[in-house]
């Protein structure tokens, strides 16, 4: 039986994947998480054996929570999802550890196939995606973004979808002059004047949609 903490800030999202993960007789999702911090609690008391984690959450986010879930067990095994089918969300995530990537855009069942790969401790990337980081990496077609830490990128997308500095503080739990360090960081590598451009660059990269 492979145990699945799902984790996702929308119920409807986690009820769906819940019925269609629990069709199957060798799948049982023990767990559910509205937020990365939930979710560090959860994997503490359940132990489960896969974890299912949407990258987009408020809050610390996808990207922190599979560090900090990482920090407690550097054997844990992530299929990341994402609504963005983008090389840059999947390149970032295998990264940081996940052994899986998945766009919530892939056929559902595609899902069923990602737990149980995962669950082996195999590697799972849509054929397409695979490609494009492959050859990015290959090509050294490395974008401005990629030039971003971990903690960059988190503050990078809150301010590309228009968040402020004290509301990307307190989601993040750090203090507002440490974030204002990471914004003018990110304007600096990303050649950006102000948020605006933030927002545009982003765009492009198809990290945000219009």
């Amino acid at each position: 039986m492979i145990r699945v903490l799902l984790v996702d800030d929308h119920t409807v999202v986690r009820t769906g994947f819940r019925l269609l993960l629990e069709t199957v007789g060798d799948v049982r999702v023990v767990a559910e998480a509205d937020s990365g911090e939930t979710a560090c609690m959860r994997f503490d008391e359940d132990k489960p054996d896969v974890v299912v984690l949407d990258l987009s959450m408020p809050g610390m986010g996808g990207l922190e929570t599979l560090r900090r879930l990482r920090a407690r067990d550097k054997d844990v095994k992530t299929l990341a999802l994402s609504a963005h089918d983008d090389a840059i969300h999947a390149s970032r995530a295998l990264k940081q550890g996940a052994l899986g990537f998945l766009s919530k855009r892939t056929a559902p069942e595609t899902l069923l196939e990602a737990v149980r790969m995962v669950a082996a401790g195999q590697r799972y990337i849509d054929p397409k995606l695979a490609q494009e980081i492959a050859l990015a990496e290959v090509g050294g077609a490395a974008t401005l973004v990629d030039s971003l830490s971990e903690r960059e990128f988190e503050v990078f997308l809150r301010l590309a979808n228009g968040s402020a500095v004290p509301k990307i503080a307190a989601e993040l739990n750090l203090s507002t002059s440490t974030v204002g360090t990471h914004l003018y960081n990110i304007k600096q590598k990303l050649h950006a004047g102000n948020q605006a451009e933030l927002t545009l660059i982003a765009l492009r990269a198809g990290l945000i949609e219009r």
